[in-house]
Formats: structure tokens, C-alpha cells, sequence
């Protein structure tokens, strides 16, 4: 069974309903829920989503949504040695940096999904957009 970390860009594609990409992600999340897929975020993914859907909406309205999100999704760690990773990492953005260091060092992930490809250039795994994802998927 694939195993995906799914990046703050893509969540929030699927939470602001930003079409088509949307589309995708909402494939994602059900293929999730229905436990054919097993989608990870990182707590820095879960800040970054609350700091901007916090923008438009009151903090209820996002804690019940990170709440919906947390229920077809795991959570990976993050510690001292995965900061110590991304800052040696030589990748140019630190949160990108982060959040492959979290999935390399979980040793499971098949694939980072993102729409943000280019920052991912050094990736040691996997790194596609969700429609190219979906595309792979024989399930």
C-alpha cells in the first residue's frame, strides 16, 4: 500500500477548493479515507495550513477542519535529529527541507506529493504532483 506525505500546498488546494487541483487532492483524501492509500503530514504541515486558513476563517472553523484532516491522516515526527537533517540538507527551502527530512527519516514514504516539484530537485524519494500520483496508483 503506497505510503504518501501530502504538502501544505496540496492541502490547501483541497480546503480553499483551488480547481482543478482540487479535483486531484479530494482523490487523494478519499483514497485516504478509505484506507487504499495511507496519506502522513509533519506538525509543521499542521501549523502551516492553521496559520493560513486562519486567515480567512475563525480558529473553531480551522481546529475542526485539522480535526477532519487528522482523521484520514498520520502524523510523522519531527525531532532534534530531523532539524539537524534539513539544515545539512542543502536543499534551499528550509520547510521543504523538513518535511523531506521527516519522510526520508520515517523509512516508509513511497512518495512526496506536492505542486511545489522544483524545491524538491534533491529528493532521496519520490516527488510528485497529485494528478501525476493518481496517474500511478493500481489499486
Amino acid at each position: 500500500m503506497k505510503r504518501i506525505l501530502v504538502d501544505t500546498d496540496v492541502i490547501l488546494d483541497f480546503f480553499f477548493d483551488r480547481k482543478p487541483y482540487s479535483d486531484f487532492t479530494a482523490i487523494i483524501f478519499t483514497l485516504c479515507e478509505e484506507k487504499r492509500i495511507y496519506g502522513f503530514v509533519t506538525p509543521v504541515i499542521i501549523s502551516n495550513v492553521y496559520y493560513l486558513l486562519r486567515k480567512t476563517a475563525r480558529h473553531e472553523k480551522v481546529i475542526e477542519k485539522l480535526l477532519q484532516l487528522l482523521l484520514i491522516t498520520d502524523v510523522l515526527t519531527m525531532d532534534r535529529n530531523i532539524v539537524l537533517q534539513a539544515l545539512n540538507s542543502g536543499f534551499k527551502d528550509f520547510e521543504d527541507a523538513l518535511q523531506h527530512s521527516s519522510a526520508v527519516n520515517d523509512g516508509t514514504i513511497d512518495a512526496i506529493i506536492t505542486r511545489n516539484i522544483k524545491d524538491f530537485r534533491q529528493s532521496e524519494i519520490a516527488v510528485m504532483t497529485p494528478e501525476d500520483f493518481l496517474t500511478t496508483l493500481t489499486i
